[in-house]
């Protein structure tokens, strides 16, 4: 079993040149209307998580002359989100994120961090305090292995006496986005192969660094004013692999015929052909999977979908209300 530590995100500005709210109460990354950066899009694909209600508070009759001393729940766990639903299989690269209807205080931080277990055989892991590009400071709060989880590990998940969950970690895929070959290499178990990629254009670079899917669409409406791109697009894109909660996608863009292989032309996101080379990404890759991109400028926030890979694993602990 591992449990642990966290880790604290700075703020840095989208793709239009705008400082994200961090202070602003949001959305979790989850959830469907989302504020995009370089590819818009109307709604994000993906699976709700229901809500779920942790224990509460509750006065109990001593039944013991002398009972052990037991520490109340902080009612920061009556309603928390668990990301991964029961019996869910992920990738790779899947943190444990677990969201809360309102700020933990820092000083309760600690008592919930000591609540919330993971269990998996061989795993040395860490909980993180993240600064959610759309949460308050202390709304989220994710767990991650030191390396990549390894396929086929089992993993257990309890918060607090109410909730728990199981998933298991799939095949292994990473790909990986070389912006000045314009190239994405695909490495799943062991089997790599390459194909061209059109990314952002200078000025509208894509995220550098390490993302995880989050939910994937098959065709999702982007829309370039929601960015302050004025009417540069405003469209559907079909099979939307969806990246960063500021709305990085991998996506099939019709652009890609042309300029994949030799030129960055898009708005931030990274496009793929229409000759079968999106829908086959598309069609292979789970939530969890990792994205790697290399080559661009400024390195997606750990707050900005699920970017805590960015962090060493020093910084990742470091975060802990835990010592």
């Amino acid at each position: 079993m591992t449990t642990g530590t966290g880790a604290v995100i700075g703020g840095r500005r989208d793709r239009a040149g705008r400082r994200p709210r961090h202070g602003r109460a949001g959305i979790a990354a989850a959830l469907a209307v989302l504020a995009l950066t370089g590819c818009t899009a109307q709604a994000a694909g993906g699976t709700p998580q229901p809500r779920e209600t942790g224990p509460r508070d509750t006065d109990r009759p001593v039944t013991s002359p002398t009972p052990k001393p037991t520490a109340t729940p902080p009612r920061t766990l009556d309603g928390i989100r668990v990301n991964i639903a029961e019996g869910q299989t992920v990738g790779v690269g899947m943190p444990v994120s677990v969201t809360f209807d309102r700020p933990v205080p820092a000083g309760e931080r600690a008592d919930v961090e000591r609540q919330l277990k993971v269990t998996a055989a061989g795993v040395r892991g860490s909980w993180s305090w993240v600064r959610d590009r759309n949460l308050h400071d202390g709304q989220r709060v994710d767990f991650r292995p030191r390396e990549h989880w390894a396929p086929g590990t089992e993993v257990t998940v309890r918060a607090g006496a109410g909730i728990t969950r199981h998933f298991t970690v799939g095949r292994s895929l990473v790909a990986t986005v070389d912006v000045r070959s314009h190239t994405m290499t695909v490495d799943k178990g062991g089997e790599k192969r390459t194909v061209p990629i059109t990314a952002g254009a200078p000025g509208m670079d894509t995220w550098n660094g390490t993302m995880v899917v989050l939910d994937k669409q098959r065709r999702v409406f982007m829309d370039s004013r929601t960015v302050g791109y004025g009417d540069a697009y405003a469209g559907y894109y079909d099979y939307a692999v969806h990246l960063t909660t500021s709305g990085t996608y991998l996506h099939q863009n019709p652009k890609a015929n042309t300029y994949a292989g030799r030129r960055n032309v898009t708005h931030g996101c990274v496009g793929l052909a229409t000759d079968g080379t999106a829908r086959r990404f598309y069609d292979e890759v789970i939530p969890g999977d990792v994205v790697r991109v290399t080559g661009s400028t400024e390195t997606v926030d750990a707050g900005n979908g699920y970017g805590g890979w960015n962090l060493s694993w020093k910084d990742w602990r470091a975060g802990s209300a835990l010592d």
